[in-house]
Parts: structure tokens; C-alpha cells; sequence
């Protein structure tokens, strides 16, 4: 009976930190273009982005500095056949500010997809707009 209860406690233990550091999976991106996230601007250069817990993510420079936090509006279902590498979704706007001269393309953006676990919504546009897909890698 004393080894089935060790048992069952490190199977428990096992899948608590198995499923703890899926919770705090992070993804590492190089993004190349200015982009907008959680309200603010943020230039070009490599980020870690990962959840902060279910309702915000959290988005820092790889380099260190500043983290950001960034409201999920909601979950979003794995996508099929699984993910075998983070992804970032952008939403591509066109912007004629602030010259009204020049016609911007700006990057807001919407989705975070880390492999095995449900995405993450955290911004959606309306009007006419693109979606573009950036790769990144699993965080360590």
C-alpha cells in the first residue's frame, strides 16, 4: 500500500511540473518590421512572448528590458495537425498617417500559437486587413 501511494504522488509531482512548464511555455521571434503589441509600438528585434497566466501574455526583448503585458481577449482552439514550432499571427494594416502622403503598412499583433496548447487572441481588426504568420522557436 506505502509504494502504491509513492506512486501515485510522483505521478502526480511529474505531471504538475510537466503541466506547469507547458503553462509557461515561451516562444523566441525575430521580428523584422515594426510592430504594435498591447497598445504599444515596439520596433523590429528579437522577443520572447509567452502566457503570464490565462488572461495576459507577456512580451519582452530578448536582449532584456521592459516587459510588457498583453490582454488576451480569448483562448483559440490548437490548430490540426499540431504545431511543432511557436508562431506569431500578425494582422497587416494599411495607414496613410501621419503625413497622409505616404501609405504605411503597419503590423498589429493578433494571435500567439505555442505547440500542444490552445492559442491566444489578443487582438482582432476590423476592415480590410491581411494576416501574416512569423515562425519562431520554443524558449528554453
Amino acid at each position: 500500500m506505502k509504494k502504491f501511494a509513492i506512486a501515485v504522488a510522483a505521478v502526480l509531482a511529474f505531471g504538475l511540473i510537466a503541466g506547469g512548464s507547458a503553462l509557461y511555455a515561451q516562444g523566441t521571434f525575430k521580428i523584422p518590421y515594426k510592430f504594435e503589441a498591447g497598445g504599444k509600438k515596439l520596433p523590429a528585434g528579437e522577443y520572447r512572448i509567452g502566457p503570464k497566466d490565462d488572461k495576459q501574455l507577456t512580451l519582452r526583448p530578448a536582449a532584456g528590458g521592459d516587459e510588457i503585458l498583453i490582454p488576451v481577449l480569448e483562448r483559440l482552439p490548437q490548430p490540426t495537425p499540431a504545431l511543432s514550432e511557436p508562431q506569431l499571427v500578425f494582422d497587416m494594416v494599411g495607414n496613410f498617417e501621419p503625413s497622409y502622403t505616404e501609405y504605411v503598412t503597419e503590423y498589429v499583433l493578433a494571435e500567439l500559437h505555442l505547440p500542444g496548447a490552445d492559442g491566444y487572441l489578443v487582438k482582432t481588426m476590423k476592415g480590410a486587413h491581411k494576416h501574416e504568420t512569423l515562425k519562431g522557436q520554443t524558449a528554453k
